[in-house]
C-alpha cells in the first residue's frame, strides 16, 4: 500500500508533512509536497485525512480487496467526500458529515 500525491492539486498547506509519522512527505521548492520514495509509506493513511484538497490517492491493493482501486478524500463544507476510482475508471462517492460521523 502507497500513496500518490498529485502537485496539480496540491495547495502546498503542510498538513500532510505534518501528519506522516515517518517523516517521508517533503515540501519541494514549488511548496508542492511530494514523497520521495513511495514504497516506504507505511499506509498509515495519516496524510490523506489532513488533505483538505483531495491531492493524495491512497491505493488500494489487492491484498484489502481493493484491486489496485484509489481512494481520495476532500473536505466540503461539513462534510468530506470520499472518492474511490477503480481500475476500470468507474467511480464511486462517499459523503460523510464530519459532525455526524462519530455520533453512536
Amino acid at each position: 500500500m502507497s500513496i500518490r500525491i498529485r502537485k496539480e492539486a496540491c495547495v502546498g498547506c503542510r498538513r500532510c508533512v505534518e501528519a506522516c509519522p515517518g517523516n517521508l512527505i517533503k515540501i519541494d521548492i514549488d511548496g508542492k509536497a511530494f514523497i520521495r520514495h513511495e514504497r516506504d509509506c507505511w499506509g498509515c493513511t495519516s496524510c490523506l485525512k489532513e488533505c483538505r484538497a483531495g491531492a493524495i490517492d491512497f491505493f488500494l491493493g489487492a491484498d484489502i480487496g481493493g484491486r489496485g482501486s484509489r481512494l481520495s478524500v476532500a473536505e466540503r463544507g461539513d462534510d468530506w467526500i470520499w472518492t474511490v476510482t477503480r481500475t476500470d475508471g468507474s467511480v464511486r462517492q462517499i459523503q460523510v458529515n464530519k459532525k455526524e460521523s462519530n455520533k453512536y
